[in-house]
């Protein structure tokens, strides 16, 4: 209940609250300059989503009984009072222009009463009460083009197909990134853009891009992950770590205690600044988050590494984290061709090999990682070995195990 969440205003009620349209205009109302902490709002949080449902969302709340994809993206929900809500979903970029969202808002003003919804994956999701209405909303977004021809708003994303790839700033914003982002999702996704739009794999596949180890995308749980990787420890800038730094909160910066202190000579004069144990450096980036002086991007040290078999789903079998298979791609902008390459293969082979309804996790487990690595043609190296201290859990600890190319003709 509301009451319990804010014991110092027992008066109020969630069902009140809800029942109310949200007011953007509020607080400007309530605001008095004479008397400005009068009527004060502050630290409230955001409003309640409920005051956001279009109405037949509103009016079937916990009813719903069925749905079904009707085609590519175009989604069907049937309540138990009878009432029928129509979903088209669609792609955004992860990085949107004022224009874009504006143009997003006039869709949704037109034909969803002003409503609309974004999924984990960054796919746009338009809600309408009519089939009439719904293919109107198709035809409308079908005709949206840029000046080069490509669709603003292609439709997909739904079923046994890729969906959205969900990545994080890359290049464009991240002051830590490995690799950029908005690059690497456009030029994997123009190889891939016919799975987005059908139903042709054996299940859903989610790609993902994090791009550095920090990975603020979902990388750990996606069945194909693209992550930005450093290779090199942060340089250190001695003339000028002094001046824009504070030493000992560099030093505590670092998770695995891999800076210390140390003092250098230039032209003749001690200069205190840190010293980077490599050994111990997981190219995190902390460091240079806190001191501008030990910048950690590296032209040739940078690159990709591809992760494979995440999976949040407790279908057919648990939850699965992401399993490294390929250690470093080197970046290739503007188009990354290696990266699209390797995945676009991947998805391929699955396609023809899985079964129905199989992950790709869950297929490359079915055959073996052994095979997998065999059919994908991806050389392994020591790099793919588990080396986390607790990897025991998924070692081969028993005779058992997977037949491959070097076992064929025993």
């Amino acid at each position: 209940m509301f009451a319990e969440r804010w014991p110092d205003n027992p008066g109020a009620n969630i069902k009140d609250i809800v029942a109310k349209p949200y007011d953007k205009d509020l607080a400007a109302k309530l605001y008095d300059p004479k008397k400005p902490m009068t009527n004060r709002i502050t630290d409230i949080g955001p409003p309640h989503y409920e005051q956001f449902f279009p109405p037949i969302i509103k009016n079937n709340y916990g009813k719903w009984k069925t749905h079904e994809i009707l085609e590519p993206g175009i989604i069907k929900y049937t309540s138990e009072t009878g009432d029928e809500c129509f979903v088209v979903r669609c792609a955004t970029p992860r990085l949107v222009t004022t224009d874009t969202i504006r143009e997003i808002c006039e869709i949704a003003d037109k034909y969803g009463e002003g409503s609309l919804r974004y999924t984990t994956r960054n796919n746009l999701e338009f809600n309408v009460d009519s089939e009439e209405k719904m293919r109107a909303l198709v035809d409308d977004l079908k005709g949206r083009k840029f000046p080069g021809g490509s669709n603003k708003f292609p439709i997909g994303g739904t079923g046994a197909g890729v969906t959205n790839i969900v990545h994080t700033q890359g290049w464009v914003h991240c002051h830590t990134p490995a690799t950029d982002a908005s690059g690497v999702v456009k030029a994997v996704m123009d190889d891939l853009f016919e799975y987005f739009q059908s139903h042709k794999l054996p299940a859903q596949v989610r790609i993902a891009l994090a791009c550095c180890l920090n990975m603020c995308g979902a990388v750990h749980c996606s069945d194909i992950a693209i992550l930005g990787v450093h290779r090199k420890p942060p340089f250190i800038e001695d003339d000028r770590i002094t001046g824009v730094c504070e030493l000992p909160l560099a030093v505590a910066s670092c998770p695995l205690g891999a800076i210390k202190p140390a003092t250098v000579e230039i032209d003749g004069e001690k200069k205190k600044t840190v010293r980077v144990n490599e050994k111990r450096c997981m190219f995190c980036g902390n460091c240079y988050t806190m001191c501008p002086a030990m910048p950690l991007a590296d032209e040739e040290g940078d690159g990709i590494a591809i992760l494979l078999g995440g999976k949040i789903s407790n279908r057919i079998s648990m939850p699965k984290f992401s399993k490294l298979i390929i250690p470093y791609i080197p970046n290739e902008p503007p188009r990354w061709p290696s990266t699209s390459k390797v995945i676009k293969n991947i998805i391929e082979v699955y396609a023809s090999d899985a079964r129905k309804y199989e992950r790709v996790g869950e297929w490359a487990e079915r055959i073996g990682w052994e095979r997998f690595y065999e059919k994908c043609d991806i050389p392994f190296t020591d790099k793919s070995i588990d080396d986390y201290r607790l990897a025991y859990d998924t070692y081969h600890t028993t005779t058992q195990f997977k037949w491959s190319v070097h076992t064929d003709n025993l």
